[in-house]
């Protein structure tokens, strides 16, 4: 049997991702209505030109009000489908597929950018934001507003609206969709007794608090072609008691498969608090043990993230078979070269005609060759 690695493609469904290394969708603020904008074409383009396997845009409002800050990117309507097409065309041109994470931010809705506090925008001076909206009315932490509960009405709403969202990403030439199910936004919400004290079909026992996930994924199944992978990020874990287990992510990733979900990308926490502070407390690839035991027991492709910064630790995760991809933020933020590093240091050979041109350039000038020879 030949050996996995990180440069190892991957075929799911009708794309296939020449290596296992993915952008991690990562919030950049910087939006005006949702719209795509210059800021965001510059980020990406560096990591399009980085020879990445495949990337995924920032957590993306399916509604105007599931936004988690005002700079938050949206596909709740049509005009906002031309920024994402060029923001697909950056990556295209490069051969890389691109996703798009569509999700609601619930009770995490009208928050303050990072560097404005992150604070509900409700205490803004002046007060600014909008009403948010939740499984339950409970506040996500203290000193924030408390969200209105959905009724069924509304929850088949922003049903539907995931699946809008996922036929506008179709339409924008997207390769594939994730739906954001964690860090304490709705779908996560809806999920974790800590957040959900309903007590009719959508709240209680495990059946009825994973029903909303389950009916979101599957309209966005269906909403969009069968060729397209179709992936779900999870908070495995809620660390914190009472809060979501592995076990029942194990049976939400079986039901998620089930219903033609390709992947669970797992991550963690943010029911309570911001994610960043318990992720900063915790050890490198510290939530590779939830994809490992979820790709081993749900029989389901997994994507592993959270602090993986170095070329063998990623190798590693994927040749010992804990997951399928590993997303990778920070390191790429600091590297945006890092997939052309961890090619040298695992001795992966380059072709030339695979190379991104600047890879090819920078080959040329290091080998003191013709750089016209190497890129025509």
């Amino acid at each position: 049997m030949r050996e996995i690695s990180l440069f190892t493609p991957f075929s799911s469904r009708g794309t296939t991702f020449a290596n296992r290394i993915v952008v991690s969708p990562m919030c950049q603020y910087r939006a005006v209505e949702g719209q795509v904008g210059a800021w965001h074409l510059a980020h990406h383009a560096r990591f399009a030109l980085g020879g990445v396997g495949g990337a995924l845009i920032e957590a993306t409002a399916v509604e105007r009000d599931g936004r988690i800050s005002e700079g938050c990117l949206g596909l709740w309507h049509d005009g906002q489908i031309a920024g994402f097409r060029q923001l697909a065309g950056l990556y295209r041109d490069q051969g890389i597929p691109l996703g798009v994470q569509i999700g609601h931010a619930g009770r995490k809705a009208s928050s303050a950018s990072p560097w404005d506090g992150a604070g509900p925008l409700a205490e803004a001076v002046p007060p600014r934001g909008w009403t948010a909206i939740a499984p339950s009315a409970l506040a996500h932490a203290d000193g924030w507003p408390i969200p209105v509960a959905l009724d069924e009405a509304g929850i088949a709403r922003i049903v539907a609206a995931f699946a809008a969202s996922a036929r506008r990403a179709v339409e924008a030439g997207l390769d594939f969709v994730e739906l954001h199910g964690a860090h304490g936004y709705l779908l996560h919400e809806f999920l974790s007794p800590l957040a959900n004290h309903r007590t009719d079909r959508y709240g209680g026992a495990f059946d009825n608090r994973a029903r909303l996930a389950l009916e979101a994924a599957l309209a966005v199944r269906q909403a969009v072609p069968e060729a397209m992978p179709v992936w779900y990020r999870a908070s495995c874990v809620d660390e914190s008691a009472g809060g979501v287990t592995l076990d029942e992510t194990v049976e939400l990733a079986r039901r998620l498969k089930n219903i033609g979900i390709d992947l669970l990308d797992c991550s963690s926490g943010g029911i309570r608090g911001p994610v960043a502070r318990s992720i900063r407390a915790e050890a490198p690839g510290h939530q590779v043990p939830y994809a490992e035991r979820i790709r081993r027991e749900a029989g389901m492709a997994t994507m592993a993230v959270g602090l993986i910064t170095e070329p063998e630790q990623a190798n590693r995760i994927i040749s010992d078979g804990s997951a399928d991809f590993v997303a990778i933020g920070r390191e790429l933020l600091a590297d945006p070269n890092f997939v052309y590093r961890a090619a040298r240091a695992l001795g992966h050979p380059f072709p030339h005609e695979v190379l991104p041109r600047n890879f090819a350039f920078f080959l040329a000038r290091r080998n003191m060759l013709s750089a016209d020879a190497v890129t025509k």
